[in-house]
């Protein structure tokens, strides 16, 4: 039995690696090691991880502060928004306890100071989340003031809000560097927003996001998710929390400053829109021009019946240029009988129509203390020389009236 073993091991196992197995299992293992470094190598360049020291040891707050950076708004993945729906749903939502926060009140602050608080929540809420349902804007309120309480962020409203602002990269809320404050909010859609900032600055609390402090719409993907925890889907945001205990209820110390800082948000800044990027990007000009009238138009907006903001864009049409699209139009063969009398008066069958749809000729309406309020053109004829019947009652109706 033995001599059959040894028969079988010697032809299952080749004599130099039975010789050397030893040898061949570490080149095995560094082969192995290499390939994991590798990935993690990969993985890092595509979304580096943030690594944080727990609070208490030494350096904790520095450390924390330092990553704030490396979660703005504009850090972001350039992938396709249909990508962007399937890695977000890919990564699961953590199980972990998560707590509600605690009421935010804002204490013996002033009347002003209360002002710019509601002012700056206000616009984040509504630049941030203005066309997401209640609870999305409550989300949004709700890590504003979790930031406020985080020491890795200003301790008043208007400082984490506009954290970051002045550069068009870094910001923290993506609204407040991408030149989106060059544009006038619509009435109706900021007093909504204002009575949720109202709210939660009174200590109303969403306690579907817990502490979160970081979010992103659904159709993004920035470098930093896979390095928090994500802890709650609402609307079309997701939101997420830091690992560890930065991320934990002991671990928001800051207390309210009771003092705004008085920021001249509005205008933006002088950061350019969206459409000026893309034009210095090298975007058509046509779409560049087209991007910039719908911008400068949104004051003008209404909301259609999905609550979609829409552009309605009235501008005067001179004459002469009325005119020139008349005559650069008349020939076009693809033109309906229809479309070409409502656009010249005229389908090619019948005389040119006159202004209004009068005829040359009529008698023009009397004011009203002349009685007379309806037209009287001058009758028609029939083939037989008489009025129809419906013009001469016309006419005699009118007459009475003389």
């Amino acid at each position: 039995m033995t001599a059959i073993a040894l028969e079988t091991t010697s032809f299952a196992v080749p004599d130099a690696l039975r010789r050397n197995w030893r040898t061949w299992s570490v080149l095995a293992l560094m082969a192995a090691l290499f390939v994991v470094a590798a990935l993690s190598v990969a993985k890092q360049a595509v979304s580096p991880r943030i690594q944080l020291d727990e609070p208490g040891t030494p350096g904790a707050l520095a450390s924390v502060r330092a990553a704030v950076p490396e979660t703005s708004a504009t850090r972001l993945r350039a992938i396709a928004p249909e990508s962007a729906l399937e890695i977000n749903a890919a990564i699961p939502l953590s199980d972990s306890a998560n707590p509600a926060a605690r009421p935010f009140l804002l204490g013996g602050s002033g009347a002003a100071d209360r002002l710019r608080s509601l002012d700056c929540l206000t616009a984040a809420i509504y630049y941030e989340a203005a066309r997401e349902p209640t609870e999305g804007q409550r989300a949004v309120a709700q890590v504003v003031l979790n930031r406020v309480r985080h020491p890795a962020y200003p301790n008043t409203v208007c400082g984490v809000v506009f954290e970051g602002a002045r550069r068009y990269t870094g910001c923290q809320f993506s609204f407040s560097c991408d030149g989106s404050l060059r544009r006038g909010p619509m009435a109706a859609y900021w007093e909504r927003a204002r009575r949720v900032a109202q709210e939660a600055l009174n200590g109303y609390v969403y306690a579907p996001v817990g502490w979160a402090t970081h979010y992103h719409a659904n159709y993004v993907v920035p470098y930093w998710a896979s390095s928090l925890v994500k802890s709650a889907t609402v609307g079309n945001h997701i939101f997420y929390r830091w690992r560890g205990g930065w991320g934990r209820a002991p671990a928001f110390t800051n207390r309210y400053a009771g003092v705004e800082p008085a920021i001249a948000w509005r205008g933006g800044f002088g950061q350019p829109l969206r459409s000026e990027i893309q034009t210095a990007a090298g975007q058509s000009p046509r779409d560049a021009a087209a991007a910039q009238a719908a911008a400068e138009a949104a004051p003008m907006s209404s909301v259609d019946s999905f609550q979609r903001a829409v552009l309605r864009r009235y501008e005067p049409l001179r004459r002469d240029t009325a005119d020139a699209v008349i005559a650069e139009r008349a020939d076009d063969r693809a033109l309906s009988r229809t479309q070409r009398w409502a656009l010249t008066g005229s389908n090619g069958d019948t005389p040119q129509q006159a202004p209004l749809g009068r005829r040359e000729g009529a008698e023009q309406p009397r004011d009203l203390q002349g009685v007379r309020y309806r037209w009287d053109p001058a009758p028609r004829t029939n083939s037989g020389g008489e009025n129809s019947g419906a013009e001469a009652a016309t006419s005699s109706v009118a007459a009475e009236g003389r």
